[in-house]
């Protein structure tokens, strides 16, 4: 039996990270029946985000252009250099204004369970961008998951190989927290890393 326009909509929804069945089938439902024209934008945006939008040729985000606004900010120090596992990272470190330097935007993390490696996440063009005499200082904020530390550690050592300096994210107890309440391992990591 062929699938339905509704059956494909709600596998579409399906590949949505977090999205199970009933979540798209409500999603799906909702669109079809409150909100037709929310459905008609959302495709459309969809479409012209798929058909437009592409990495910047020197930090790997997401663009329009060949390279990204960020990348072509004169504003921004040349000197340090970011690097994230995803456009969404850079996002969150962007919107969070503590940062004015450029990124590198590696569109994974190693993961050898997952069969990936230091050679898969853009590791070659990482360092022929830190090395191009500009950059002084990478800094490395990946995730504090298994895969992110293995990911900072391999391209620390590739980069301190080279003479540049790696540095990692502080991490430590959120700010507002009880100390009660946060897991051992944060605490551990906070007491190490006091300054």
């Amino acid at each position: 039996m062929a699938e339905s326009s509704l059956d494909g909509l709600i596998e579409a929804l399906r590949r949505l990270p977090g999205v199970g069945v009933k979540s798209a089938q409500r999603m799906a439902f909702h669109l079809l029946q409150h909100d037709r024209e929310g459905a008609r934008r959302l495709s459309t945006a969809l479409s012209d985000a798929v058909t437009r939008m592409r990495h910047c040729s020197r930090c790997h985000t997401f663009t329009e252009g060949e390279v990204c606004s960020t990348c072509t900010d004169p504003r921004r120090d040349a000197r340090q250099l970011c690097v994230v596992e995803t456009p969404a990272d850079q996002a969150a470190l962007e919107r969070s204004g503590s940062y004015k330097g450029l990124y590198f935007v590696l569109m994974g993390r190693i993961s050898p369970l997952d069969g990936v490696g230091v050679g898969d996440i853009g590791a070659a063009a990482l360092l022929e961008r830190a090395t191009d005499g500009i950059v002084e200082e990478v800094i490395l904020a990946t995730g504090f998951t298994a895969e992110g530390e293995v990911t900072a550690h391999a391209l620390a050592q590739a980069l301190k190989a080279r003479g540049l300096r790696a540095t990692r994210l502080a991490r430590g107890v959120p700010a507002g927290s009880e100390l009660e309440y946060v897991d051992l391992s944060t605490i551990a990591h906070a007491m190490g890393d006091r300054r």
